[in-house]
This record gives structure tokens, C-alpha cells and sequence, in this order.
């Protein structure tokens, strides 16, 4: 039985040849259908290189397999057959395990060494799932390099009861020694800092005074960064998430030049982007406190305090959630946030957008010309749009407007499948059927911090002039944080390059 098709085989083969030493599959296996698969991957594996030798087993869960030093449990299994998207992660082990060097920092390398006890990682997956594999990735790692942490990979798909009796709901979600840890996208730095083994406070409070510090590492403040390395002037970025808001984004068909792109992908070459440039970045740290005194000191929330001549900060927005049940679970599953971006996936579908405001009714018009339906569901007794935007909306045949509505539920198995409200005159709940859900009750900029000493406008919003600067000298913002009028990743970018030059000009003429 062939489990692997021609091509994957043929690309297959090319990466095990670049396995260094030996590695022992132990496997556990049943009679069902997911272990004759799990068995054939296996044994296909072994006759593609002499490296790798298989052994009957019994294992914690049936199916199963681990994948091990010869003579060494190294700590890293998968309950259920690795193929999808996660047959990245099942190469990786093979070339790590057998003794290959990971694309990892050294710094992060000895902090995954250095960490004391015993951690049993599981982490609950789907095969179908694009976030699942960076999680799988990392926490394998850490098993490999660290003899007191192992990870199993586990598919919900095949381990339904399981999944069932620790009521999973979403992929993917991680347990530590049996407790929940974490859910969604992680990356190793992540899972560290969160583990408490992220970089010292004193260490980051000792570094140089920048002359451009970025603050926020979403499009804006990758931007921002490689602006202003241009200029040879010393940069930092800190950021609570590189990538920001882009990280959740599937299908990006706007962003000019390139007619498809995803946000990991986009996020991804923004990296690669930043490391050609001498740019100091600061991960997974959030800035809590803006001050001027001689520099503008930025204190992060370990403590840290990092000093500049000039700040730029690009935090960024988020979504103003609902809050309902099932608009966690169905994100990107049928929930979505931006019209623009994800509109015309939905086409021929039926959809609603929760929002009576300019940016739910704009989002209704917009999509109306791409899906099968639109339903409006507004809060309040009327609409809160413009009157030309309600006009235009009430003429377009196929939207239907819900007013007086509170939205209940968002429904769904693995992805949308319908939307429940209550009509608040009456009480009475309502169920529709539909694919997709757009949350259009705005944007949240991340200013929380930063607005009692710098000047926002009602929503939040930094306000800033042509320059990018605020009302604070050497202080500039960019992107989704600032009072421009739209918010999209080409305009953060375009603002990021603004600020810059702005900061640069302020510097030159101080």
C-alpha cells in the first residue's frame, strides 16, 4: 500500500539524504484504518533510506509512533499519521532527530537547553489546520535538544473522545503536564517566554540608546524599521508579535504587485527583510510606558527600559470582537474581519455582517456584489451609516437588514454553518443558515499605554500630521494606531516609510 504519491516521494527522498545518523521509528498499532496508514507511511519510509529502522512497540496511544536516537528516547511522537500539513513537521523530526542542525537561533537553542524539570507537552491538532505545524515544529524541537521535555502530536480527527472529554474546540491547543496551556499559533520564542524563559529585563535595559526605535512589528513598523536602517542610523524594533494582525490573515489579494499572497508568507518575507539590515529586533515584548526626558525612554512590561532619540510607534489595531460563542472557534472558518481581504472567498455565499455603523454597511455593499446574500444584523432600532451609504444598501436586492438583533451564537462544526440572534423586541430567538460571518463593529488601536501623554483623537487613535509626528517632538506614529482614514497593509507600509523619513528629518535638524 503506497501512501505517498510520486512527487512527494521523489522530494522526499532528497531530504533524507541529508539525514546524519540513524533514527528508530517504535510504533503502536492496531487493527483500524488509521493504523494500516500509519504503518504503511512508516515502512515507506524505511525503504527510502538506510537511516531509518522501525520496531514494533506499545505507546501511551494506538496509533502511534515515536521517533527516536538508537538507543535514546528522544520525547517526540505522533498519535495518528503526519501527513497534510503536518508532513513538514514529520520530516523535520527525522532530519533533527538523526542529528541535523536546526535553522534556530543559537541564543534560543541554549535557552531550550538550559530549562530544569520535567515538561510533557501534547498538543491537539488538525490535519487541514496552517497554524497547527509552527506549534508541532517548536515543541518538538524543544523535546530533541531538551531530554526533560517531550511533545506528542495528537489528531483530533482519530481522537475524537478524547478531544470530546477535554472539550477542544479549536486547533491548535496545547496541554503541559495534563494542564491547558496555550491555544493557537505559537512560536518557539513564544512558548519560551511564556514557559517564563524569555530574555532578562537587565539584559534589554543595558543595550545602547537607538536613534530610531520602532514600537510594533506589523507591516507599519517592518516599514518603519527598514527605512530607517537605510539611513545608517543605530534602529531597534520591539514587538509583542512580529507580524501583528498580517499573522491571522489567510488570502491577501490586494497588496499591489503580488496577486496572492498569505499573511504568513507576507510576515515571513518581512523577516527575511529586516535581517539584511543591522536592526536590533526585540520580540515578544510589550511596551507599557512612553516618556520624554533627555532620550524617550519606552519601559516594557519585564521591566526593561529601552532609550532613544527618536520613537516610532506602530502598534497597531485590533478587531473589536463580539464576544458570542463560536467567533473564537470559527476564525478564519467562516469568521472574518476585513471585507476587503476576505470577501471574495465567500462568492456565491451566503453571508452576514454584524454592524450598522459606516464600515458594516460599506462591508455589506461590498460584498453584495460578490456573494449569493447578505444579512445586516444591527444592535439598535436603526442603522448608524450615513444616509447616501443606507440609500445605496436598501436598493441592492440581495440584502436583507435585521434591526433591533442581538447576535447569540455563531454555529458551526469545523467551520460556519449558521448564525443564531434574538429580536429584542420580542425575545423570540432566530437561527439563519449562512457560510460566513463579517464582524464590522471596528477597529480597537493598541494605544491603551501611550494615550494620556500623547494626543489621540475619540477612538483612540494617535493623531499625527503629513510627517507621521505626534504632538511629542521625536515621538511619530504609523499604521492602524493612527487617525488615518483607512486602514490596510499597503497604507501602513506606506505610513511606516513616512514616519521614518520623519524621524530621520527631526534628527538631522536636532
Amino acid at each position: 500500500m503506497m501512501i505517498l504519491d510520486a512527487d512527494i516521494k521523489a522530494q522526499l527522498a532528497q531530504y533524507l539524504q541529508l539525514m546524519e545518523g540513524d533514527v528508530l521509528l517504535k510504533v503502536s498499532a492496531g487493527s483500524d484504518d488509521v493504523s494500516r496508514d500509519m504503518l504503511a507511511l512508516v515502512d515507506e519510509l524505511a525503504t527510502m533510506s538506510p537511516n531509518i529502522k522501525v520496531e514494533k512497540t506499545q505507546l501511551q496511544r494506538t496509533p502511534s509512533f515515536s521517533v527516536n536516537r538508537i538507543g535514546e528516547d528522544t520525547g517526540v511522537t505522533f498519535a495518528g499519521t503526519p501527513l497534510g500539513h503536518e508532513f513538514t513537521s514529520l520530516v523535520l523530526a527525522l532530519l533533527q532527530v538523526s542529528g541535523r542542525a536546526p535553522k534556530v537561533d543559537q541564543k534560543v537553542i541554549d535557552q531550550v537547553k538550559s530549562i530544569q524539570g520535567e515538561y510533557h507537552f501534547e498538543s491537539y491538532i488538525s490535519l487541514s489546520c496552517h497554524n497547527c505545524p509552527d506549534v508541532v515544529q517548536a515543541l518538538n524541537l524543544m523535546s530533541i535538544l531538551n531530554p526533560g521535555i517531550t511533545h506528542t502530536m495528537i489528531d483530533g480527527a482519530v481522537f475524537k473522545e478524547e478531544v470530546e472529554s477535554k472539550e477542544i474546540m479549536a486547533v491548535p491547543t496545547i496541554f503541559l503536564n495534563g494542564e491547558p496551556f496555550g491555544s493557537g499559533r505559537m512560536t518557539l520564542e513564544e512558548i519560551l517566554a511564556k514557559m517564563g524563559n524569555g530574555p532578562d529585563a537587565s539584559e534589554l535595559s543595558d543595550k545602547d540608546p537607538y536613534d530610531v526605535l520602532v514600537v510594533g512589528g506589523g507591516p507599519a513598523g517592518a516599514s518603519a524599521a527598514i527605512y530607517a536602517a537605510r539611513k545608517g542610523i543605530r534602529t531597534g524594533i520591539v514587538a509583542e508579535r512580529f507580524g501583528g494582525q498580517v499573522m491571522d490573515t489567510m488570502g491577501i489579494e490586494n497588496f499591489i504587485s503580488v496577486k496572492y499572497t498569505e499573511g504568513r508568507k507576507l510576515v515571513a518575507s518581512l523577516e527575511e527583510h529586516l535581517k539584511e539590515y543591522d536592526i536590533d529586533v526585540i520580540n515578544l515584548q510589550r511596551a507599557k510606558r512612553l516618556e520624554k526626558k533627555d532620550l524617550i525612554e519606552v519601559e516594557l512590561e519585564n521591566g526593561a527600559v529601552l532609550k532613544s532619540k527618536t520613537v516610532i510607534l506602530s502598534t497597531g489595531a485590533r478587531w473589536r470582537n463580539i464576544g458570542v460563542p463560536g467567533e473564537a472557534e470559527f476564525k478564519n472558518k467562516g469568521v472574518a474581519y476585513c471585507p476587503h481581504c476576505d470577501g471574495p472567498l465567500f462568492e456565491g455565499k451566503h453571508v452576514a455582517v454584524i454592524g450598522g455603523g459606516n464600515s458594516g454597511i460599506e462591508a455589506a455593499i461590498d460584498l453584495a456584489g460578490i456573494v449569493k446574500h447578505v444579512t445586516v444584523l444591527e444592535f439598535m432600532p436603526e442603522l448608524k451609516a450615513d444616509a447616501v451609504l443606507q440609500e445605496r444598501l436598501y436598493s441592492l436586492p440581495n440584502v436583507t437588514v435585521l434591526k433591533n438583533v442581538q447576535t447569540k451564537e455563531i454555529t458551526g462544526t469545523d467551520k460556519v454553518n449558521g448564525i443564531s440572534y434574538i429580536d429584542r423586541e420580542t425575545g423570540e430567538e432566530q437561527h439563519i443558515e449562512l457560510q460566513g460571518v463579517f464582524v464590522q463593529i471596528g477597529l480597537v488601536p493598541n494605544t491603551e499605554w501611550v494615550c494620556e501623554t500623547i494626543e489621540c483623537n475619540r477612538f483612540g487613535e494617535i493623531i499625527v500630521d503629513k510627517h507621521g509626528a505626534t504632538n511629542i517632538p521625536g515621538v511619530f506614529a504609523a499604521g492602524d494606531c493612527t487617525d488615518s482614514a483607512y486602514k490596510q497593509i499597503i497604507i501602513s507600509m506606506g505610513s511606516g516609510a513616512t514616519a521614518a523619513l520623519g524621524a530621520f528629518d527631526y534628527l538631522i535638524r536636532n
